[in-house]
């Protein structure tokens, strides 16, 4: 992951977002006879923060969009490493920091370094249509610009399935505690992510990988 040199000491703070589809409805239905002092709205407000989408016209067999999926990272648990910018320390981005920063996902890009080591903002290869929280996974799902990177899913189909993972990339991260030896980050907003092997990222149980739809061609190196 990287994070941005400006960093501030702060309590979370909760932003409510807004997601249509079955699962919220199967979540309240099911949820609803054990929460009776909690009202529907709220209940409602705390589930849509889990899940997040845009929804995008299908459009079949379209060259430049290659479906992705992939585990960003975790919460309330440690990195396995420092990040690039977390001046060496670990760090844990807290359950509430990142149900309140997955509105800022949406639409952000992914992209790549040459090597598969790192984060290189400027080499843009997808998009981020999709952020959902299951239980300390905060999983991702969009879409790759196979056409304008052709070179990208050779690469991937040669390291396996699970050769790949993930790195996020953040502005206005706050910390609890700049002294503490593992960053509690607080609060922040996603400025997007990175793909990467996973022995790269800060935390190794990230993942990646494709999702290639019907009637998509593959691509050749």
């Amino acid at each position: 992951m990287e994070l941005e040199d400006r960093l501030h000491r702060t309590s979370a703070g909760v932003v409510c977002g807004r997601r249509a589809g079955s699962r919220i409805g199967v979540q309240l239905s099911a949820m609803g006879e054990t929460c009776g002092r909690e009202t529907a709205g709220a209940l409602a407000r705390r589930v849509q923060l889990r899940a997040m989408a845009v929804e995008f016209p299908e459009v079949h067999g379209h060259p430049n969009r290659l479906p992705f999926e992939g585990c960003l990272t975790l919460v309330d648990v440690a990195s396995d490493k420092a990040p690039s910018g977390a001046r060496g320390h670990r760090v844990v981005l807290t359950r509430a920091a990142a149900e309140a920063a997955l509105p800022s996902l949406l639409g952000m890009a992914v992209d790549y370094k040459a090597g598969w080591d790192g984060h290189d903002a400027r080499q843009k290869c997808g998009i981020i249509t999709s952020a959902e929280l299951d239980d300390k996974k905060l999983m991702v799902a969009g879409y790759l610009f196979a056409r304008d990177f052709p070179e990208m899913e050779p690469a991937m189909l040669k390291g396996g399935k699970t050769a790949m993972g993930m790195s996020y990339e953040l502005a206005d991260a706050h910390v609890a505690d700049m002294r503490a030896s593992v960053w509690t980050l607080t609060r922040a907003t996603f400025t997007g992510a990175a793909i990467l092997l996973r022995e790269k990222a800060a935390y190794r149980e990230t993942s990646f990988r494709l999702r290639r739809p019907a009637g998509h061609a593959r691509a050749v190196a």
